[in-house]
């Protein structure tokens, strides 16, 4: 009976062992079947569109201080630079306001590949001792082409409009001239021009009836509240009134790449638009892509 029960218990220890060490192989296999997550590491420089630009620092930020071996340099220049220094090779990202198309010829621009990365809203800022609150698209037509020169000619007090432009290479002026504009020619002739959404904001505040366009990106956070908003067609620059197509002045935000955005490019580009930061897109004064269905 005892060498009968020693056997019993042999082979019972002789199975055990057996399945551990097929469970021990079935482990092995698989560990050994698991793609090693990809570690990415380069450098990466993005020009252009002073809209999108904090948007990109921010994201910029975030993104290499979960890849350490990715450095990403951001800096600002407008729209036409942004792609015309992408498609020359001296960036690999071109930020923008608009297609490449608007800005180079249609052989060029077949290189390049338009990411859109966010939606923006754009307002139309006064300085603070302007009246007016609402201006329909003629009125802001004729007020940009120089038919009309007084703020009571449009409901306002008797003062001078002081009119400042965006410079040509901007991208938020040809969102201007494309959804605002349409067709009618801005007077440069008036009034002065500006490069950046900072120097905007300093020439309103110090100009007496002063003119702009500005985005909305730029009046967030300490800058809330730093200029004064104008409704076009009683329809504000927010992501409801946009949606609703009530709004027109908005626009995509692209982040321009010649070829296919590849590795630590592609990847970047991609945190931009994905889940995990898009509570940070809208904190910052943007539109998820998610919310504009398009």
């Amino acid at each position: 009976m005892i060498k009968k029960g020693f056997k019993f218990t042999l082979a019972a220890f002789m199975i055990t062992g057996a399945l551990a060490a097929c469970g021990k192989s079935e482990d092995t296999a698989t560990d050994t079947n698991k793609e090693p997550k990809q570690e990415l590491s380069g450098t990466i420089a993005a020009a252009g569109s002073t809209a999108l630009q904090p948007l990109a620092e921010e994201a910029a930020s975030a993104f290499m201080g979960e890849n350490p071996n990715v450095s990403i340099t951001v800096q600002g220049g407008g729209s036409g630079t942004g792609i015309n220094q992408v498609a020359s090779g001296a960036v690999q990202i071109g930020n923008s306001d608009i297609p490449a198309a608007e800005k180079l010829d249609a052989e060029k621009a077949k290189e390049l590949v338009d990411n859109k990365v966010a939606g923006i809203a754009f307002g139309i800022v006064v300085n603070k001792d302007v009246t007016v609150t609402n201006l329909t698209l003629q009125q802001i037509q004729d007020i940009f082409s120089g038919k009309i020169t007084n703020w009571k000619e449009v409901g306002g007090k008797d003062e001078k409009i002081n009119v400042i432009n965006r410079p040509a290479s901007s991208g938020t002026r040809a969102t201007f001239e494309k959804t605002i504009l349409k067709g009618t020619k801005a007077n440069d002739a008036i009034g002065t021009t500006q490069d950046s959404n900072g120097a905007v904001e300093q020439a309103i505040n110090s100009t007496p009836g002063s003119v702009s366009y500005l985005a909305m990106s730029y009046m967030v956070g300490d800058k809330k509240g730093a200029l004064k908003t104008v409704k076009i067609e009683n329809a504000s620059p927010t992501t409801a009134d946009i949606a609703a197509g009530k709004y027109p002045f908005w626009a995509y935000q692209y982040m321009v790449t010649k070829g296919e955005a590849k590795d630590a490019v592609k990847a970047y580009i991609d945190y931009i638009k994905g889940k995990d930061f898009e509570k940070t897109v809208e904190e910052m004064g943007y539109i998820p892509m998610t919310k504009l269905n398009k």
